[in-house]
């Protein structure tokens, strides 16, 4: 694209909120991977390519905690069954298996084309969400 797209435009096509999509862009900038440019001729621009940033990264750097449970915040735990759970290590192995995973992809393979029957159909409704859907 020529001209670097703007939050209202952004906004628009995806309508979602505004003010929701500024906090979401403050937070992208002040980790490093957008740049914004104010004013005519202004927008958001990546500042790394879409094939180095994984998904897992941009998860980790963008959620604040991965306390499934209570037991998992030693300084809040009130579970009176932590000593003897086994429920806590199987939900830390799962998150890491979770993040693990989404560390095998890019933001480059999120937004390439379509491959198959079910990636084309899910385009599309992204693409037209307002298009009933087909048979």
């Amino acid at each position: 694209r020529e001209r670097a797209p703007t939050i209202a435009e952004i906004a628009e096509m995806h309508g979602i909120s505004r003010s929701h999509l500024m906090k979401v862009v403050m937070h992208l900038a002040a980790q490093g991977w957008i740049e914004t440019t104010r004013g005519r001729g202004g927008g958001l621009r990546m500042l790394r390519a879409p094939e180095d940033i994984s998904v897992g990264e941009v998860v980790r750097r963008m959620e604040s905690d991965f306390d499934l449970v209570e037991c998992f915040a030693p300084a809040t735990n009130q579970c009176q069954l932590a000593p003897a759970c086994l429920l806590k290590s199987a939900l830390a192995q799962a998150t890491r298996a979770f993040l693990q995973e989404l560390d095998g992809f890019t933001l480059s393979d999120l937004v390439s084309a379509p491959k198959g029957p079910l990636e084309q159909v899910m385009f599309e409704r992204k693409a037209k969400p307002a298009d009933p859907p087909r048979r």
